[in-house]
C-alpha cells in the first residue's frame, strides 16, 4: 500500500495540483502553467492528467489532475490518474486546498491512488511509495484518511483473494486465510466442516461440492460491537473454482473462474473494514465455499436438493451452482439471526453482463428504502449499480413440478430468476433481503481509474458506505 500522510498547507511544494481552479485562488508559484494549460486545452475534466516537466526548477515535475466538479469522485479520479501517471516518481506532494470539501478531497484522493496502485503481482506495482496530502487542517481529516486507507487495505484483501489461482485456493484455503484476518482485527470467526455440514443439513453446499477431493466449507465472520443497533448479514459466494459441473462449461468460460468467489471475498472485506473503522453496527458475514467439479460423485441434473430450512430444489443445471450454495447460507441467517437486513453478493450469472455491461451490478429488493439506500452507497463509493425488477410473473419460471423450485430457467431474465429463486430462502425476511449480482463489475480486463487489471474487489466499497449509513 501507498504511504499517505498528511502536511498543513503551503509548507511544502505540490507536485500535483487539482484543475479547475479559478485563477484568483490558484497558490501555484509556477510562470510557465498558464501557457502551458491553455497549449495543453486542460480544463479540468476528472480524471485527466497533463505533466509540467521544468529541469532546474523547484519542483522538477508538476502533474496538472482534473478533478471535474470537484466532489469526491471527481478527487477519486485524480488520484487513480496520478498514480498511473507518475511512473517513474517514488513520492509526490498533492495540494487539496483548492477542494471545497477538503475532507471527501481526502478520502477521494486516497481511495483512488491506493486502489489504482494495486496489482495482482507486487513486483509489478508502481515505483510511488510516499504521498504527502497538502490540507488546511490536518487534524480534521485525519478521520477521512483513516476511512480512505480502511477502503483501500480491504478492498486490496478482497482483489488478492480472488486473484489467487485455484490451484491454491479451495474451501479450506479461504478459511484459513480470511479466519486469520479476521482474528487479527479482532472480529470472531466460526467454520463448519464436511462433517458439520452433513450433520446440520446444509444439503446445498455438500451437493456442489461434492464432486471434489477438496471439501466444502461455510466460514461466518462476526462483527459485535458494544452498544450496536443494527445487526446486517451479508452472504457471499463462494465457488473456489466452477467447471460447471455435469453439465461442463467450454474451455474458455473456465479460464477466470478463480472469481467465482468474489462476493465471499467482497462480504469479507466490508465485514473486515467495518471492525477497522469501529462501525456501531453488528455485521454478520456467511460465506459458503465449494469447489463445482466432475466426477463419479459430482451432484447431477435431475437430482432433487433438501436445503437447510427444509426448502427443496430440482437440479436443472448443474452450473447454476452459486445459488444453490447461497441458499443453504440465506435460510440459516434467517433461522438463526433474523437480522435488520440481509444482504447477498455473487458472481451468480452471465445475464448481469448480457442486461448491464461490464461495470456495473444488479440490485433486487422488494423493499424500497433498502434498495434506494444501496443504490445511494453504491454511487458514494463509485461502483455501478441498477435495480432490476422481481417480477411476478416470472416465479413460475423457477417452480418445479416435483420439489418447490428449479436452480435455472431457460425462459430468459436469468439475472432475475435467480433472485427470485434465492429471495424465497430469506423467508419472513423476503422484506429486508437484497440480492446483488456482481458477476461482471468483479473483472476488469485492463486498467480503468481506480481498477486494477484482474479481479476489482467489487462491493467492498458499496457495503461498507452502506453500513456506514445505518
Amino acid at each position: 500500500m501507498l504511504d499517505f500522510r498528511l502536511a498543513a498547507a503551503p509548507t511544502e511544494e505540490a507536485t500535483v495540483v487539482a484543475l479547475p481552479v479559478p485563477a484568483a485562488d490558484r497558490r501555484w508559484d509556477i510562470p510557465e502553467a498558464e501557457a502551458f494549460l491553455t497549449q495543453a486545452e486542460h480544463t479540468g475534466e476528472a480524471g485527466r492528467v497533463e505533466r509540467l516537466v521544468r529541469p532546474l526548477s523547484t519542483p522538477s515535475t508538476v502533474f496538472f489532475a482534473g478533478i471535474g466538479t470537484g466532489d469526491e469522485a471527481g478527487w477519486r479520479a485524480a488520484g487513480a490518474e496520478i498514480v498511473r501517471s507518475a511512473t517513474k516518481a517514488t513520492s509526490i506532494t498533492v495540494d487539496l486546498t483548492s477542494a471545497a470539501d477538503q475532507i471527501a478531497a481526502t478520502r477521494g484522493f486516497v481511495e483512488g491512488a491506493g486502489l489504482a496502485a494495486y496489482h495482482a503481482n507486487p513486483a509489478k506495482r508502481p515505483p510511488l511509495a510516499e504521498v504527502t496530502l497538502l490540507v488546511e487542517d490536518p487534524s480534521a481529516a485525519a478521520e477521512a484518511l483513516r476511512q480512505g486507507l480502511a477502503v483501500v487495505e480491504r478492498t486490496s484483501f478482497a482483489r488478492t483473494l480472488t486473484n489467487t489461482p485455484s490451484s491454491t485456493k479451495d474451501p479450506a484455503w479461504f478459511v484459513d486465510q480470511v479466519g486469520a484476518a479476521a482474528a487479527q482485527a479482532g472480529v470472531g470467526v466460526e467454520v463448519w466442516d464436511v462433517d458439520r455440514l452433513r450433520d446440520e443439513g446444509f444439503n446445498g453446499i455438500l451437493a456442489v461440492g461434492g464432486g471434489s477431493t477438496r471439501g466444502p466449507r461455510m466460514l461466518q465472520l462476526d462483527y459485535a460491537p458494544d452498544g450496536a443497533t443494527h445487526h446486517i448479514v451479508l452472504v457471499g459466494k463462494g465457488i473456489t473454482f466452477d467447471t460447471g459441473g455435469i453439465d461442463i462449461k467450454p474451455a474458455e468460460a473456465m479460464l477466470l473462474m478463480r472469481k467465482d468467489m468474489g462476493g465471499a471475498a467482497a462480504v469479507a472485506g466490508a465485514v473486515l473494514a467495518a471492525a477497522d473503522l469501529q462501525l456501531p453496527v453488528r455485521v454478520t458475514a456467511l460465506t459458503p465455499l465449494a469447489e463445482n467439479m466432475v466426477s463419479g460423485s459430482a451432484w447431477r441434473p435431475g437430482d432433487v436438493i433438501e436445503h437447510y430450512g427444509g426448502l427443496t430444489t430440482e437440479v436443472r443445471s448443474t452450473d447454476a451452482e452459486g445459488r444453490i450454495v447461497l441458499a443453504d447460507a440465506l435460510a440459516y441467517a434467517v433461522e438463526q439471526y433474523s437480522p435488520d437486513y440481509l444482504i447477498d453478493v455473487a458472481t451468480l450469472t452471465g445475464a448481469n453482463r448480457v442486461a448491464l455491461g461490464r461495470r456495473i451490478g444488479a440490485l433486487m429488493a422488494d423493499d424500497d428504502d433498502l434498495a434506494d439506500a444501496l443504490l445511494a452507497a453504491a454511487g458514494r463509493a463509485g461502483e455501478g449499480l441498477w435495480r432490476l425488477p422481481l417480477h411476478g410473473d416470472y416465479v413460475s419460471m423457477v417452480t418445479s413440478e416435483i420439489a418447490d423450485l428449479y436452480n435455472h430457467s431457460d425462459g430468459g431474465a436469468g439475472t432475475i430468476t435467480a433472485g427470485l429463486f434465492l429471495r424465497e430462502f430469506a423467508g419472513k425476511q423476503r422484506g429486508r433481503w437484497a440480492h446483488i449480482d456482481m458477476s461482471s463489475p468483479s473483472w476488469a480486463d485492463e486498467p480503468e481509474r481506480e481498477l486494477a487489471k484482474g479481479a476489482t474487489g467489487w462491493g467492498v466499497r458499496t457495503l461498507l458506505r452502506f453500513l456506514q449509513s445505518l
